[in-house]
């Protein structure tokens, strides 16, 4: 069945959440970790309603989304999650290139990601670099810092 992107509705968190959670679990973390997450794995209707949020659907099950924040030129990646079932389907390869085509039309020039040491090959085949790393959480825990340099859009017209 194909998927679709849409964009995501209040009535959506619930199922976001869900994913959210168990896409950090397919990873082994220990559960006193994903507790100490779960602020941070928690989408609310407030955080769709003022951010950009999209999510991938197959049929009428949500099976991956993303979230950005930010304005101007520069945006972070919020959040970018694929239910368990669904990973190595293509889900997320198909998420993040309509989150770049979203970012071109936008005018964005620069995506940041802070992203899950598990998840940084995926983002680097897709065209990230590595530009350093963050503090997380617990103590002493650090993610990769990457960056998308998206070109500027050309004009059509070329000044004939």
């Amino acid at each position: 069945m194909a998927i679709r992107i849409r964009r995501a509705r209040s009535a959506d968190t619930e199922e976001l959440t869900r994913i959210a959670h168990a896409a950090k679990r397919f990873w082994g973390y220990p559960e006193k970790w994903i507790r100490l997450w779960k602020p941070d794995l928690t989408v609310t209707s407030e955080f769709v309603r003022n951010q950009v949020v999209f999510c991938a659907v197959r049929g009428s099950t949500i099976v991956g989304f993303y979230a950005l924040s930010g304005d101007g030129q520069r945006r972070e990646l919020e959040h970018m999650w694929v239910d368990p079932e669904a990973i190595g389907a293509g889900v997320g390869r198909l998420l993040f290139g309509h989150l770049l085509r979203h970012l071109r039309r936008q005018g964005v020039t620069k995506l940041m990601i802070a992203s899950d040491p598990n998840a940084e090959g995926f983002y680097r085949k897709l065209g990230a670099r590595r530009a350093g790393s963050i503090a997380s959480r617990p103590a002493g825990r650090r993610l990769p810092l990457l960056v998308v340099d998206l070109p500027p859009r050309r004009s059509a017209c070329r000044g004939r």
